[in-house]
């Protein structure tokens, strides 16, 4: 590799005959070649008696020196292409390469959060870190004595998410867990997962929110479990979002089924069938919504038609067996006006149970009672039970760190005539909070909630907690930015 010197180039070019003939003010004697100087001789003339090594930094003075010889350097070059006539081509400059787009995201995100609850009454204790109104018992004593103190971080929550152009469309990948056991693991502080998917373009498959839901109506609320009128189930789905232009969205959806089966009295004509008899799930579940948005807020239609099944086990021909068709509607909006967010929604069908957040069955026996000569006879079949839910909340922002949210929210059952008279029949729900986001991260605040639960003969149940929780948030896009407090 050669090296040039640029305080060197100076003293060279001035050795030139031509180039300082060209110059201003130089004299028309010839320079003799053996008064040219070598760019390392010149060079060491320039900056001392002794050469600097490669990658020495220039001081103050030595570098205003090399510029203004830089400049007297142009000057004569200038002066020479004047006088030969050659029109001046520039300094070359070889532009920088361009970088390539940033098309690829990885983020690791969640929070940690405490809850401390006060619990005036009590319930299920597998349900404890939440307000469930199905769980809240109708029976005196049912769970032990009233007024218990729980303490949990099961709301502490750890995701990961890849984001990007794939193709010149978009992608997305989520695998999101919480701490907050279900099902086997109920009452456990476990690993639950929560999403875990991905979606390109106008395709997505894996676990998420179901496309019956909105997720934009659930309130601003410290309380895990949420209002029981909602819509609310993460869900195994293949989706395909076929419309999203100009405010309007519109997507289809096949989705896991999962069907709650009431046995009821069931017992009384078969104990053994009662016992045994199961879902069917022949055929995924289908879902539809078309939603309208802008500024001003959000107005969505969902639509789910499903078939609920049943069979015996053990049984020949695992019989009794069937399928009734489950079909919902859940109309939503979201209106903004400052500093209030209204959150609103409604759903109504039969056999959607399995979708809503808390409470309910989707398929319940009822019978047909025939008298007929005195003779009375019984005739048993499975019915897919009428449902309906509401949810109506405030989100206020008083100021930038402060919020408040109050609401209320019920869903309630039109019970089949051979259920069980302790089955769930309705269940209600309401809050009002004050929270303080003091930095970025950071969430703080008090919530008072307040659950009723109402079976099928009439029996009651209620239950009222004060919950304080702390919450710290994290990303890997702002894990060390630390002025939030500014």
């Amino acid at each position: 590799m050669i090296s040039i010197n640029l305080v060197a180039i100076p003293a060279v070019l001035l050795a030139s005959p031509v180039i300082a003939a060209a110059a201003p003010n130089a004299t028309s004697a010839p320079v003799t070649p053996a008064k040219i100087a070598t760019a390392d001789q010149t060079a060491a003339a320039a900056g001392g008696a002794t050469a600097q090594p490669p990658g020495t930094p220039l001081t103050e003075a030595e570098r205003a020196q090399a510029i203004q010889e830089i400049q007297d350097l142009r000057a004569r070059m200038t002066a020479l292409e004047s006088r030969l006539g050659v029109a001046s081509t520039g300094v070359q400059q070889t532009p920088a390469l361009p970088k390539r787009p940033k098309d690829h995201n990885l983020e690791l995100y969640g929070f940690v959060q405490l809850d401390a609850i006060q619990d005036f009454k009590r319930v299920d204790p597998d349900w404890e870190a939440s307000l469930r109104p199905s769980k809240i018992p109708t029976i005196g004593g049912e769970f032990g004595s009233d007024g218990q103190s729980i303490f949990s971080v099961r709301q502490t929550r750890l995701g990961a998410k890849a984001s990007g152009i794939l193709a010149d469309k978009p992608y997305e990948a989520k695998f999101e867990f919480d701490l907050f056991g279900t099902g086997d693991d109920a009452g456990k502080t476990h690993m639950r997962i929560r999403h875990m998917y991905a979606s390109w373009g106008p395709f997505l498959a894996g676990q998420t929110n179901t496309l019956f839901m909105d997720g934009d109506i659930a309130p601003n609320s410290i309380e895990y479990w949420g209002p029981p009128g909602m819509a609310w189930l993460r869900n195994p789905q293949i989706r395909w979002t076929f419309y999203d232009r100009n405010g309007f969205t519109a997507a289809v959806a096949l989705e896991h089924p999962a069907d709650d089966i009431d046995p009821g009295r069931l017992r009384l004509f078969d104990e053994n069938v009662a016992n045994n008899i199961q879902p069917d799930e022949k055929v995924p579940d289908l879902t539809a919504a078309v939603r309208y948005g802008g500024d001003w807020g959000h107005v969505r239609l969902a639509g789910l038609l499903r078939r609920v099944g049943y069979e015996t086990r053990g049984t020949a021909g695992n019989e009794p067996q069937g399928h009734q068709t489950g079909w919902g509607l859940d109309l939503t909006s979201a209106i903004k006006f400052k500093p209030v967010t209204l959150k609103l929604g409604a759903v109504y069908g039969r056999g959607l149970a399995t979708y809503m957040n808390d409470g309910g069955m989707d398929l319940a026996p009822a019978v047909n009672v025939i008298r007929e000569n005195g003779i009375i006879t019984v005739i048993p079949r499975a019915e897919a039970v009428k449902l309906f839910g509401l949810s109506a909340f405030a989100d206020i922002q008083w100021a930038k760190n402060w919020s408040s949210t109050i609401g209320y929210s019920f869903d309630k059952v039109d019970n089949t005539n051979f259920q069980d008279p302790g089955a769930f029949h309705s269940g209600h729900y309401a809050l009002a909070n004050l929270l303080w986001t003091p930095a970025e991260p950071v969430m703080t605040g008090l919530e008072l909630q307040w659950g009723k639960r109402t079976d099928n003969d009439g029996n009651q149940g209620s239950d009222f907690r004060i919950q304080y929780s702390f919450k710290w948030s994290f990303s890997s896009k702002n894990i060390w930015d630390w002025d939030w407090f500014e």
